[in-house]
């Protein structure tokens, strides 16, 4: 019987330092860095999202990173994809984003949900903006209980996928998620960073003032002058709304920042809630380590011989 190949995961939620890690560990084992973020995939936020700079795409091979217009909302299906294209191009494949539901899609398997048809999708759209997210989500838990009680209220983006398909095919999300295909044929071993939530913190009020100085005003201007639909999930992401209402002359620039900074801070619970919990344990074939990390300098001089050390014993 062949041996599958190696295919790396390096997860961890936002300002944690795994992109730094992924491009290293691609730049020593001759891999490529394979995006597997679900807003890093949309090509008019590379500020906002923290996409990898210019230079860093010049050092390591990068796949998946601003491939898909704002324009069109991506999905587990689609990325799944064009990550099993991308993984099968490269000698090692370096999966690094903190979109849980996408690793889950590779190492679990996916269902295969049928298109429920673009009325089905007016209709989701059309109670979404009459009603909002929470009674939609109401109206969602009247017919189909095993899939409301897995979504927040207010994420109205699974929300009214959850609507759609349920209104399409006649069947609940959660009964047609419950028939997965087989996982990608690979041999999966997991990093995963938890660095100390205070660390997290300092980070991210870092990172957006940063993001502020090299022109994400800018960047969220010329997406609102797309005129997309604001249920996008790209108009969605953490910066856009609260730098869009400053754009609006609702609230200061300062304001702005402080929102989105909390903004991140609860989405990067969420994340390090989703991993923390599953451990990485669900993972098919996969084997994890806790790596905690400070900052760059510090991780790359102590922690990466061990870590490379691990990946050829657990690989």
């Amino acid at each position: 019987m062949v041996e599958q190949p190696l295919a790396l995961i390096v997860a961890g939620p936002t300002c944690s330092g795994k992109s730094a890690l992924a491009m290293l560990l691609a730049d020593r084992l001759g891999g490529t860095v394979i995006n597997a973020d679900s807003m890093q995939v949309y090509r008019e936020l590379r500020l906002l999202t923290a996409r990898p700079s210019a230079a860093d795409e010049a050092t390591v091979p990068h796949a998946l990173y601003g491939i898909r217009p704002a324009a069109e909302a991506g999905s587990v299906a689609w990325w799944r994809a064009e990550a099993l294209a991308a993984m099968a191009a490269t000698r090692v494949p370096v999966l690094c984003g903190g979109t849980g539901m996408y690793f889950a899609a590779l190492t679990q398997g996916l269902s295969e949900i049928p298109d429920p048809g673009e009325p089905a999708r007016a209709e989701a759209r059309w109670l979404l903006a009459e009603h909002g997210p929470l009674a939609l989500h109401a109206m969602l838990a009247k017919v189909d209980q095993a899939t409301a009680t897995r979504l927040r209220p207010s994420d109205s983006q699974r929300v009214t996928r959850a609507w759609e398909v349920w209104r399409g095919t006649g069947r609940g999300l959660a009964a047609w998620q419950a028939q997965k295909g087989a996982p990608a044929p690979y041999r999966f071993v997991a990093l995963r960073l938890d660095p100390p939530r205070e660390d997290l913190r300092a980070a991210i009020g870092q990172r957006f003032a940063a993001m502020l100085d090299q022109g994400a005003l800018d960047e969220v201007r010329a997406l609102l002058a797309l005129n997309l639909d604001p249920a996008l999930p790209a108009m969605r992401a953490v910066g856009v709304p609260e730098l869009a209402a400053h754009l609006r002359g609702e609230i200061t620039l300062a304001e702005a920042a402080s929102r989105a900074e909390l903004a991140t801070g609860q989405y990067v619970k969420r994340q390090s809630t989703w991993f923390r919990n599953r451990q990485l344990a669900d993972f098919a074939r996969t084997h994890t380590i806790h790596a905690r990390i400070a900052d760059l300098e510090q991780f790359s001089e102590r922690n990466l011989p061990e870590i490379i050390s691990f990946i050829q014993d657990a690989g």
